[in-house]
């Protein structure tokens, strides 16, 4: 019994080690999405002097984008890597400390470039989740390896699961009925770029003078701010807006108003 023991350990490092070789600055398919058992290539038991958690927006319109963090603290604190799955939506790099790696066919996860050193008792990545095109609730997997940095995996390392983050996924709702205008009343151009942090350009055109409003508001139809309110010529406008210090990164929704009618556009801030 306890020499069949050794070899499932045995079996199951030398597939871990492969996937070390494989992806030598990363690696994926370790969260529990999957039932995996961690890094187990580090330590066979996860640690729970590890913590491992996930800060950003729980709800999402469908098919929108918002900034992420994954935190890791704890364990020996010399430097630390990750490997972060959703089970619906997509998961994409925002800088040079994470990469895409395909697990499975179809299936892309997140994990770093290279081991991220610690600064004081805590690291960072950050990150970009795309909600799936239907209404549903997703989940995000994680998992951390807090490392002693002489490059040697063994039990001095230690690593946990982070907690699951359930995000709701749902059609924005509207404040005020939409009037849909006809082409030859007004158009409210995307605002560029999208996402955009701090600032970003709205543009639109009018075909007769008249009041034209502007206004920002959150994913739950509260007003944020007023943009434009006054009276323009015909023609192209353009204006540059600077997001509030005290927003957070998620969907806004920006309403142009003119004539009685309106239209409206998802805009994404990414702090």
């Amino acid at each position: 019994m306890k020499t069949n023991f050794i070899l499932v350990i045995v079996f199951f490092s030398v597939i871990v080690f492969a996937l070390k070789v494989q992806y030598p600055t990363g690696i994926v398919g370790l969260t529990e999405k999957d039932g995996a058992m961690g890094c187990i290539c580090h330590n066979f038991e996860n640690s729970d002097s590890v913590s491992v958690w996930i800060e950003g927006p729980d709800s999402l319109v469908l098919g929108a984008s918002a900034e992420y963090k994954l935190y890791l603290s704890g364990g020996p604190a010399v430097e630390g890597g990750f490997n972060l799955a959703a089970l619906l939506g997509k998961v994409y790099s925002i800088d040079s400390l994470t990469q895409r790696m395909e697990y499975v066919q179809g299936d892309t996860q997140l994990t770093h470039t290279q081991p991220l050193n610690f600064v004081g008792d805590t690291i960072f990545w950050r990150f970009v989740y795309e909600a799936p095109d239907s209404v549903s609730t997703d989940t995000l997997y994680s998992v951390g390896n807090s490392v002693n940095g002489d490059g040697i995996p063994t039990d001095a390392d230690h690593w946990n699961f982070g907690r699951k983050f359930v995000i709701t996924i749902y059609d924005a709702p509207i404040s005020v009925d939409d009037n849909i205008p006809s082409a030859n009343d007004f158009i409210l151009y995307q605002n560029y770029p999208n996402p955009f942090n701090p600032s970003t350009n709205i543009s639109w055109k009018t075909n007769k003078a008249g009041r034209n409003i502007i206004k920002i508001y959150d994913i739950s139809g509260n007003e944020i701010e007023t943009l434009v309110d006054g009276y323009v010529e015909a023609g192209v406008h353009s204006i540059i807006y600077q997001a509030k210090s005290s927003m957070t990164s998620g969907v806004y929704l920006l309403r142009l108003i003119s004539d009685n009618q309106s239209q409206t556009k998802k805009i994404v801030l990414m702090k």
